[in-house]
């Protein structure tokens, strides 16, 4: 009974914090000038940089900062609803019960009376209910906007989910290679540019079903070499003698190595 009492008080007071948000969210936009002006296109670009931020930060186990971008992705949800209950389209209720209906449907295992193994028939069964919903393509889903990277990811993750999907590592590993002799063999037939550029996405769209098998976030991969490339050429600024452009590669390159080495 304890338990249950900490529980509910838990409840209230996050319910009393979105409704202050909502509240606040109100005069704002009744009040301030700038929030007056705003509309689903205004801040969309707003909303991508937010996304990113918060993005950041979980890449630096940043807890902190997880807290304050999820508070501003908050905002910009409840701003959408403003917006969407003054154009007498949707308000916050209609959003949050359709994200609950839809969750309570597509988790049959919770909410009915089917049985799963485990995660990855969570995972089948999710996509089965989407077609099932009037989806007409797996692939429907996946965001037009999404970085390439991301986007090859989450296609290569939906269409596991019908079996399209190799059997093991190692044959993932022999299609990479055989994309790298394709796209070796275009540079050197000269082939022209699109068709090289076309056989270098197929070598980069391999190793992220490549990634996918070893357990690997290709995304959060690259960016954490793009910060390690950052940190030891912005070292090179720092410890150069001379101008960069007045140094050989071979002055540079050993800065490089003394920064690989701290």
């Amino acid at each position: 009974m304890k338990m249950k009492n900490i529980n509910e008080n838990s409840m209230q007071e996050k319910l009393k914090a979105f409704e202050r948000l909502l509240i606040i969210m109100d005069e704002l936009r009744e009040q301030c000038p700038w929030d007056k002006k705003q509309t689903f296109q205004t801040l969309r670009k707003l909303t991508i940089e937010e996304t990113y931020e918060l993005a950041d930060a979980i890449l630096e186990n940043d807890v902190k900062g997880i807290k304050e971008e999820i508070g501003d992705l908050m905002l910009h949800m409840v701003f959408y609803a403003k917006i969407g209950e003054e154009k007498n389209a949707f308000n916050i209720a209609d959003a949050l019960n359709a994200i609950c209906e839809k969750l309570i449907h597509r988790h049959p295992h919770i909410y009915g009376d089917v049985k799963v193994a485990d995660e990855e028939e969570v995972k089948r069964n999710w996509e089965q209910l989407k077609l099932r919903e009037g989806k007409k393509s797996i692939l429907e889903g996946v965001p037009k906007a999404l970085p390439a990277l991301v986007k090859a990811m989450r296609m290569q993750e939906k269409t596991k989910q019908v079996g399209f999907e190799w059997e093991t590592t190692e044959q993932v590993w022999e299609k990479v290679e055989e994309e790298i002799g394709e796209l070796n063999e275009a540079i050197n037939d000269d082939l022209g540019q699109d068709k090289i550029e076309d056989e270098f996405g197929d070598v980069l769209f391999s190793l992220v079903n490549y990634a996918r098998f070893i357990n690997i976030d290709p995304e959060a991969a690259l960016e954490r070499t793009n910060r390690k490339f950052k940190k030891r050429f912005e070292y090179i600024e720092k410890k150069a003698p001379k101008p960069l452009a007045d140094m050989t590669l071979g002055e540079m390159d050993k800065l490089w190595n003394e920064a690989k080495k701290m």
